[in-house]
């Protein structure tokens, strides 16, 4: 907690933007060349991030009409030619969003044309029923962190933003490192060093 309080009160102030806070883990006694090693997880965090993921939403028809009562972008079958083609368009929208939903037989029409652009980034959609309100889950998705370690020992995730209370970001720390201990071999015994930090402040060490 006292990590948490520091990190948040050394962050203060020094821009106009509200800041996340983030934390990077780094491992130890782990070979993450080994692919059944390495961290790959998302998080719904019990707090929330202080600022909510933006989710796009690939549907049509009724499923579409739905999705855009909930979603950040909205994307329909006839237009993934033309993104296809505009590749710089679909970037900055796929750079933008944090999560994608998709209904389940537009998946391989996505893969087709859209992949090369998510895939690299971690980003091809999660399926969903043709016409179902994809609400529950965009809730879910705008409170969610990915921890993804590849292949290296260091790797971080927003735990939420200056504007909460060390209290909830402490909460959300803890829900994240049950799930990392939960993956390691030897747990808390793999993990060697976290640091906290928010977007423009100094890195406060909290093990």
């Amino acid at each position: 907690m006292n990590a948490v309080s520091q990190a948040l009160e050394q962050g203060k102030g020094l821009r106009k933007f509200t800041q996340s806070v983030d934390m990077a883990i780094t491992l130890k006694n782990v070979d993450l060349n080994i692919p059944k090693n390495r961290i790959d997880e998302e998080i719904i965090l019990p707090k929330g991030r202080g600022k909510e993921a933006k989710v796009g939403v690939f549907a049509q028809g009724e499923g579409a009409t739905l999705a855009k009562k909930v979603a950040d972008v909205v994307i329909q079958p006839e237009e993934f030619e033309d993104l296809q083609k505009n590749k710089a368009q679909f970037k900055k929208t796929a750079n933008q969003m944090n999560y994608f939903l998709a209904e389940a037989p537009l998946m391989a029409q996505i893969g087709k044309t859209l992949g090369i652009v998510l895939g690299p980034r971690g980003k091809m959609p999660r399926p969903l029923p043709p016409g179902a309100d994809p609400s529950g889950q965009v809730s879910n998705l705008r409170n969610t962190v990915k921890l993804r370690s590849k292949d290296k020992k260091s790797f971080h995730c927003v735990v939420g933003s200056e504007e909460m209370s060390a209290e909830d970001v402490a909460e959300n720390i803890e829900a994240i490192m049950k799930r990392v201990e939960a993956k390691l071999e030897h747990g808390r015994m793999n993990i060697d060093s976290i640091y906290l930090k928010t977007s423009m402040g100094p890195s406060v060490r909290w093990l």
